[in-house]
């Protein structure tokens, strides 16, 4: 008889996880007509693109990489503790700094590369407090066979 090895994630771990899903899911969602409406002027980068996922989140091609390439460091972050808390933390920063540079550069300015509109700011804030709150909050608990972060 063989014993298998049964690993269980963290709740920090889980978050990790499912962050790093969805913006997976959202990465490849991007680049779908039908979930990415006005998908014939999808650009590479630049706020001239006009594509829009779900018809709300000015997107471009480089904002599809950049979703896709997020959710595939939270996936791969997930695996540990340590990683899964750096990953939400430092995400939600990074999320806070996207926050503020939406709000401060014009959003028919050269600056706005990726692009960024209105509903994409409000997401990044949203963004902001919710990895970081997680992150914060439950990479912080000890766990069962797990040291602290």
């Amino acid at each position: 008889m063989s014993r298998t090895e049964h690993t269980t994630r963290t709740p920090v771990q889980m978050v990790a996880l499912l962050f790093g899903v969805v913006f997976t899911l959202v990465g490849i969602a991007g680049f779908i007509p039908g979930l990415t409406t006005n998908y014939d002027t999808l650009m590479f980068a630049g706020h001239h693109s006009e594509a829009k996922l779900l018809g709300l989140f000015q997107v471009s091609i480089l904002h599809n990489i950049v979703h896709l390439g997020f959710g595939i460091a939270g996936l791969v972050l997930a695996r540990t503790v340590r990683g899964a808390y750096l990953y939400l933390v430092g995400g939600g920063v990074i999320y806070v700094v996207l926050w503020i540079y939406g709000l401060l550069i014009g959003m028919d300015s050269a600056a706005n590369f990726v692009p960024l509109n209105t509903a994409d700011n409000w997401l990044h804030l949203f963004l902001a407090i919710a990895m970081l709150g997680l992150g914060l909050a439950l990479g912080r608990r000890a766990q069962p066979g797990h040291t602290r972060v």
